[in-house]
């Protein structure tokens, strides 16, 4: 693998260079069914099922980010360009935030579940168990090559599961960096890391798996989700789409420009919730377009390529994508930004206006610092546009008026939602994050990983004591009429 021209120290962005592409490694040998094989052994030795081993397992990874956090930020700076704060904020901080939840809780989770019966059940006991799933392919994506596919993990190791982690070779330091370390951390026989591209995935795919959790592209979800069909393997599908976020005249515009700005401009807004277009009510265009500038240039100065907190483009590729769609028929016209520099990857912060709604920035996700902002007259069109849509992966309302935002809610349908903030939706671990249609299916954070990656056993306990004879034949007519009442 090729280095970068230099290596971010920390708080600093990377300088990147045409002349100096990074290349995705592969792991050597692949043999995935054996792979797959010894970890299923390893799953039938009931070892993954200890809550000491799951709890020491979890403790060791919170090590690893807090021992190895200088080698993973200098990873994400060198891959993203990623602002050290903003990394180990979105990144290893929230990695760690899920860890602590799942050390605290493993105890009642594991726990069978009491529930009510019926009375023609009685005398009896029904629970729900909650039991690992067996052998998991966890698939992460590079825009937090961190954080999504280390979160899942937490709730598969939460949950008694066997791990083979496929990371995005579109980040390679990263990549690189987590399978080196991992394995000095975590247990070899039930947690493996797996390097490389189409290639391996496509191995890694054709194995029969307990569970399947990617993180990506719709485009690439399908290919997993036909993959996955053929031994009817279940799935979790963490896309993305469009999230449209709308401003209303009520809203409080300093605040929601700021907001605004900064959920999109985060990781140069390579983030599958970061909002993807504005629709503002007429009245208020005018003065938020100016608020979104005065915030821009407050959170990064006038020049944004000079600013530490910016990231960049992942790469060439990402860069020459976005490109295209600010170039494209359609787009509009930048009312600030519009700035490129190929040989740093970099793209600043950019607002378009004057953006036809067919146009193919308003169509494809934009994944990248671009953000185009239409007027409408009021809440009724812009619930009509987000509906003509895909459903989204977030919403996000700006109204201080409260029966605005619950009228958005009310008429919508995504993931998750957000109202007088972006990004917010993801923070606590109580609410489960996860999309709806075409933004993905399944959810997780929290709890909810630890019940992604488990079986929920229905047992019902009977006692022998009591053997009533109405449930057995021969019925006669006063079993019949008993039973009829009772039922």
């Amino acid at each position: 693998m090729t280095t970068t021209e230099s290596i971010a120290t920390k708080g600093q962005t990377t300088a990147r260079s045409e002349a100096s592409p990074l290349t995705p490694r592969s792991t050597p040998d692949l043999d995935a069914p054996a792979l797959v094989a010894e970890l299923r052994t390893t799953f039938a030795s009931g070892t993954t099922k200890s809550i000491a081993w799951r709890k020491g397992q979890l403790k060791a990874l919170r090590r690893m980010l807090v021992e190895r956090e200088d080698d993973i930020l200098n990873a994400l700076a060198s891959d993203l360009g990623k602002p050290n704060i903003e990394a180990f904020v979105t990144e290893i901080a929230f990695v760690l935030t899920e860890i602590a939840v799942a050390l605290k809780n493993l105890d009642r989770w594991v726990r069978p579940e009491k529930v009510r019966i019926p009375a023609t059940q009685l005398p009896g006991k029904g629970r729900i168990y909650r039991d690992p799933l067996g052998v998991v392919l966890v698939i992460g994506p590079w825009n937090y090559p961190v954080q999504l596919l280390l979160a899942p993990i937490v709730g598969a190791i939460a949950a008694g599961n066997c791990v083979v982690l496929k990371p995005s070779e579109v980040s390679p330091t990263v990549s690189a960096t987590l399978s080196a370390i991992i394995p000095q951390y975590l247990d070899n026989s039930a947690l493996r890391v797996v390097e490389g591209a189409i290639p391996e995935t496509t191995a890694l795919l054709a194995q029969r798996w307990d569970h399947i959790f990617y993180t990506g592209h719709g485009s690439t979800g399908r290919i997993v989700m036909a993959a996955a069909a053929k031994n009817l393997t279940p799935v979790t599908l963490e896309l993305g789409g469009k999230s449209p976020t709308y401003v209303d005249a009520s809203a409080n515009l300093t605040v929601a420009a700021k907001r605004i700005a900064w959920g999109k401009f985060l990781n140069a807004g390579q983030t599958c919730v970061a909002p993807d277009y504005v629709l503002v009510h007429r009245s208020v265009e005018a003065e938020l377009l100016k608020k979104l500038q005065e915030a821009v240039t407050q959170m990064y100065g006038v020049n944004t390529q000079e600013t530490p907190d910016f990231a960049r483009i992942v790469d060439s590729r990402h860069f020459i994508r976005v490109s295209a769609l600010l170039d494209g028929e359609g787009a509009g016209t930048p009312f600030f930004g519009g700035e490129r520099d190929a040989s740093d990857c970099f793209i600043s912060p950019t607002v378009l206006v004057g953006t036809d709604p067919e146009s193919k920035v308003m169509q494809d996700e934009i994944f990248g610092p671009l953000l185009p902002v239409l007027a409408v007259d009021g809440v009724e069109e812009a619930i009509a546009f987000i509906n003509n849509r895909d459903k989204p992966l977030a919403l996000y309302v700006f109204a201080e008026d409260k029966q605005i935002a619950e009228r958005v809610l009310d008429s919508t349908s995504s993931g998750g939602a957000c109202i007088n903030g972006t990004l917010f939706q993801l923070v606590p671990p109580t609410l489960p994050f996860g999309g709806v249609g075409e933004s993905g299916q399944g959810a997780y954070h929290g709890r909810s990983t630890f019940e992604t990656f488990s079986h929920h056993k229905s047992v019902l306990k009977k006692t022998t004591r009591l053997d009533p004879p109405i449930a057995y034949p021969p019925y006669t007519e006063r079993k019949k009429k008993i039973l009829r009442r009772f039922l």
